[in-house]
């Protein structure tokens, strides 16, 4: 009989089987794959790294700085801002403070308006001096909604903030709860958002290098199918095993976890996305920087990001990988959506040719995120919600990000222990 058993080796099971195994417990962590991470993975194929749809990490996430080592992890960091474009037209906005360097292209910077430029800069000092806490406690209206009311123009909100904000809540019409704007923003603005030199994959493998060592045992190809939670211990069916432990973190995706345990309050509707890769040779290769491209003129696709530039590692010599990201769950095959990015990019870098523009892999991931409308937070099923010894651990007791899987690992560690 093991102390605890940890369903689920994603970020979340992974956080809580370190904590409880480095406070004495006996932790034993099921995976049904061959490998950990849950929705972070990443492939490595010709030289070239595919990270499971287009994921970035935010440096000044505060469980990052607890959970990982983020310099072991060998950042690749974007440069702040992005670069907005449409056809035959592109301009950087970047926050002059942080990067000196762009300040002219930015003061310069025609799609977005002096009056905004300077709400940005006041919105990022006022953030400053909030908790990031009380940042997800606010809310209740929509992202949109809440530009408004800072006075943000129209032009500022579909040029810059419905892209930008469209590929990081995979909601371009900005109908996404405010507090994850606001949270995100003063993330932006303390730190910098990277990949790591292996790819995203690194980080679930970090912690679970981190568990190991602090005494928890992990089980790959091992899928908890059923659970039974009394008050004084639980059963796992594992295969064809049956697990005895005194309790459980159910840490897997919403749809298991919500057949594991019957809360019916875990959130299981979902917001979906569909990521392309791309090959170009160097040579033949526009200058993007390092900056993430948004899409002013619509949402084919809503963003691309320039990866081997930001991280060498990504791609072999001699060549280039983007990604372009779709929102939503397009039912374009992959050649016609792979035509509508060569398109895009043909028409904001007329002076270069994409005639050797090759697609590599195109990743259709439904379930990327649980929906957060206005008011989300009030409907998340608590840590403690399953009857019995078990608690829940997973993003969608908190908020839809790698922070918030994150930190519900600690959350549950810490009711176990």
């Amino acid at each position: 009989m093991t102390d605890v058993v940890v369903a689920g080796g994603g970020l979340a099971g992974l956080v809580a089987a370190r904590h409880l195994a480095e406070s004495g417990r006996d932790v034993t962590v099921f995976e049904q794959r061959s490998d950990v991470g849950g929705r972070v993975r990443t492939t490595h194929e010709d030289g070239y790294t595919f990270d499971r749809g287009f994921q970035v990490m935010f440096t000044a996430y505060p469980a990052a700085k607890r959970e990982l080592d983020i310099e072991a992890l060998s950042p690749r960091t974007f440069t702040p801002g992005a670069t907005i474009a449409s056809p035959n037209h592109r301009s950087v906005l970047s926050d002059p403070l942080r990067n000196p360097s762009a300040a002219p292209q930015t003061l310069l910077n025609t799609d977005v308006r002096t009056a905004d430029k300077l709400r940005l800069f006041r919105l990022q000092r006022e953030l400053a001096g909030v908790n990031p806490v009380e940042l997800l406690s606010r809310g209740g209206t929509t992202i949109r909604e809440s530009l408004a009311d800072y006075g943000f123009s129209k032009r500022l909100v579909e040029r810059f903030a419905a892209p930008f904000y469209g590929g990081i809540t995979l909601d371009r019409s900005l109908g996404t709860d405010s507090s994850i704007f606001e949270y995100t923003y003063k993330m932006l603005s303390e730190g910098e958002i990277f990949v790591p030199a292996d790819g995203m994959q690194a980080m679930p493998r970090q912690l679970a290098d981190r568990a190991h060592s602090a005494g928890a045992t992990i089980e790959t190809d091992a899928a908890v199918t059923d659970l039974e939670i009394h008050d004084s211990e639980v059963t796992a069916e594992v295969g064809t095993e049956t697990v005895t432990a005194e309790s459980a973190v159910v840490a897997t995706d919403p749809r298991t976890a919500a057949e594991l345990t019957d809360i019916d309050a875990i959130p299981t509707e979902s917001v979906g996305c569909v990521t392309q890769y791309f090959a170009l040779p160097t040579n033949r290769a526009p200058t993007t920087g390092q900056r993430i491209i948004l899409n002013a003129a619509d949402d084919r696709p809503n963003t691309v990001a320039p990866l081997s530039a930001v991280a060498s590692e990504y791609a072999p010599a001699g060549m280039e990988l983007y990604s372009a990201t779709f929102l939503g769950t397009p039912e374009a095959s992959d050649e016609e959506l792979a035509a509508e990015v060569e398109d895009a990019l043909q028409s904001w870098y007329p002076s270069a040719s994409f005639e050797a523009l090759e697609l590599l892999r195109t990743d259709r991931v439904p379930f990327s995120q649980f929906a957060q409308p206005p008011g989300y937070r009030d409907s998340l099923p608590d840590p403690t919600a399953p009857t019995g010894n078990a608690v829940l651990a997973g993003d969608y007791t908190r908020w839809s990000s790698i922070q918030g899987a994150l930190e519900s690992g600690k959350v549950a560690a810490d009711l176990l222990r």
